[in-house]
């Protein structure tokens, strides 16, 4: 946990294209000039932001957005408070009038900040790979890295690399590479375990294993993981973040490492990754048994 400091200059993001987003966006901006220097608006997701300074940026909408407005920040991030406008609201866990009541408590540095792990997605092809040579391609994400099986989704099979030891090989739909932050998201529905969001580590989950003893695994984020298409029937692609979309042919592959930035993300008073997981998820509670008459 980072140590927190006063609020003088912010960002304001989001994604216009969700409905009520530039609506609530209308509405809460005179609230924040009164607190705040509001020093770039971009709901739209056009701007660079690399040579923008602020202290704080404001996302406006749900996780998508937040996911979104880390990969617009890139290599320069800047701490990150979420009002949830959509429907889960893992990462955006304050509602309007809940950023009206600690927005000021924020300004004055009353708040938690929190690092999270990001990591690099880099797109290339096997050494001995006989694949057309193309340059290799670098994306920067927050949740996860989505190998799987495209139309007429058939199986594949990939061979997966840890610092350079080949581990293991997978058949099945396809194999999901999780910070802990995206632990909650993909990985969770395709059997992954829940991490705690500040820990230093990667999750690996496999899709839908034809296979008995392939399970979730969780190592260390200091190392470097490469996939290997071994075999696909028909096409296969790489999701990152829910959001890009990059299709993938057998002898190309996947390599996630650790980014050299952080995710940061501002924590009021009252608000927990617990609190959220109860909240959200309805982890740890009791379950609704029926009453005897």
């Amino acid at each position: 946990m980072s140590p927190s400091r006063p609020v003088q200059r912010i960002l304001v993001l989001g994604n216009a294209t969700r409905s009520g987003v530039k609506e609530e966006a209308d509405r809460l901006l005179p609230f924040l000039r009164e607190h705040v220097e509001i020093v770039c608006t971009d709901l739209e997701q056009k701007e660079n932001l690399c040579n923008v300074r602020a202290d704080l940026a404001l996302v406006l909408g749900g996780d998508g957005a937040i996911l979104r407005a880390a990969r617009q920040m890139a290599y320069d991030q800047v701490p990150v408070l979420g009002v949830n406008l959509g429907k889960l609201g893992f990462l955006a866990d304050l509602s309007p009038t809940q950023l009206r009541t600690h927005f000021p408590e924020v300004v004055r540095g009353d708040y938690r900040l929190t690092r999270h792990l990001m990591f690099e997605c880099v797109i290339g092809a096997h050494p001995d790979a006989n694949v057309p040579h193309v340059p290799e391609q670098k994306y920067l994400g927050l949740n996860e890295v989505v190998l799987h099986a495209g139309p007429p989704y058939r199986m594949i099979e990939v061979d997966l690399s840890v610092d350079g030891e080949t581990v293991s090989s997978f058949g099945g739909d396809g194999l999901i590479i999780s910070t802990p932050v995206g632990s909650t998201a993909h990985s969770l529905s395709a059997g992954g375990p829940i991490l705690g969001q500040e820990l230093s580590a990667f999750v690996i989950t496999p899709i839908s294993p034809h296979a008995l003893t392939s399970r979730a695994v969780v190592d260390s984020a200091d190392k470097t993981y490469i996939i290997d298409i071994r075999r696909a029937f028909g096409e296969a692609a790489v999701v990152i973040d829910g959001h890009i979309i990059l299709p993938m042919t057998v002898g190309q592959r996947v390599t996630v490492r650790r980014a050299p930035v952080y995710f940061q993300l501002v924590k009021v008073p009252g608000h927990s990754y617990y609190r959220t997981l109860r909240d959200k998820l309805n982890w740890g509670t009791t379950p609704n048994y029926r009453t005897e008459p």
